[in-house]
């Protein structure tokens, strides 16, 4: 099997559970050889975020350029964008290099709530960057503000919601439904081919934080092992299960402390 070079474009987080660092650890633990472009220096620990600083979009497209030149990238995982100029940066170079497994994480706001994408922004992301991507998956706000309507509140509008948004031109999409505040966490795929539901049991712990990028990270990283999507997502729940299960053994923060992304190998 050949090795697998993932790429990150997201931001930072210095405490280390969520952003560059979390997607970094996750590419790491399955098996992938991490690359990474930062579109944002975050100020944040398990408590909140305190501060952003925006990296100029010329920069992010120059991070971008030196990678894709150079490495063979077999799948991208994109996060926080911060900006809409920043957004049409990552648009265009990855229409430039025609970059494919592309998995964006509509990331919009923060665990604590903090938002991490301007609402100018949303529109230039519906518009540029969405018929690009292989892969979104948001969960039930993002969604809701990505269609401009209402989050959904039951299963029946999270389908709903889903093919709508696969109808704005993404090649599939992976509604997450951690939101229903059901005893199960149900998720849905669909894509051109069909659609699937994905169940597995609540994991009591508060140490949440980074659980959307780590995700994300995982599909990106396991993408180019499987023939199908629906094989892709079944592997990264089942990993990020057992990292959430094992998340209450680490000691980081006083917070919404982060999933044990290393529970296999430590």
């Amino acid at each position: 099997m050949k090795r697998i070079n993932a790429l990150t474009i997201a931001g930072t987080d210095p405490s280390g559970g969520a952003g560059i660092q979390a997607d970094l650890k996750t590419f790491s633990a399955l098996g992938a050889y991490g690359c990474s472009v930062i579109t944002a220096l975050v100020a944040q620990n398990t408590r909140g975020v305190q501060s952003v600083y925006r990296i100029e979009p010329d920069f992010v497209a120059a991070q971008l350029d030196s990678v894709l030149s150079d490495v063979r990238i077999d799948s991208t995982k994109i996060g926080m964008l911060a900006e809409a100029d920043i957004v049409e940066a990552v648009a265009e170079q990855l229409r430039r290099y025609q970059s494919h497994n592309v998995v964006l994480d509509t990331v919009m706001l923060a665990k604590s709530g903090d938002p991490l994408l301007s609402a100018s922004a949303v529109e230039t992301l519906r518009k540029k960057l969405l018929p690009q991507v292989a892969l979104i998956t948001p969960n039930l706000p993002e969604a809701a503000a990505l269609l401009d309507a209402p989050s959904a509140q039951t299963e029946g509008e999270m389908k709903a919601q889903g093919q709508a948004l696969l109808a704005m031109g993404c090649g599939a999409v992976l509604m997450k439904g951690g939101h229903l505040n059901d005893a199960e966490s149900p998720d849905w795929l669909f894509t051109r081919d069909g659609e699937w539901r994905f169940s597995t049991p609540r994991v009591l712990t508060k140490n949440t934080h980074g659980t959307g990028c780590t995700l994300s990270a995982a599909l990106a990283a396991l993408r180019p092992r499987h023939n199908t999507w629906a094989d892709t997502v079944q592997e990264a729940k089942n990993w990020l299960t057992a990292a959430l299960a094992q998340a209450d053994t680490l000691e980081v923060g006083h917070g919404i402390g982060p999933v044990h992304h290393f529970h296999e190998w430590w």
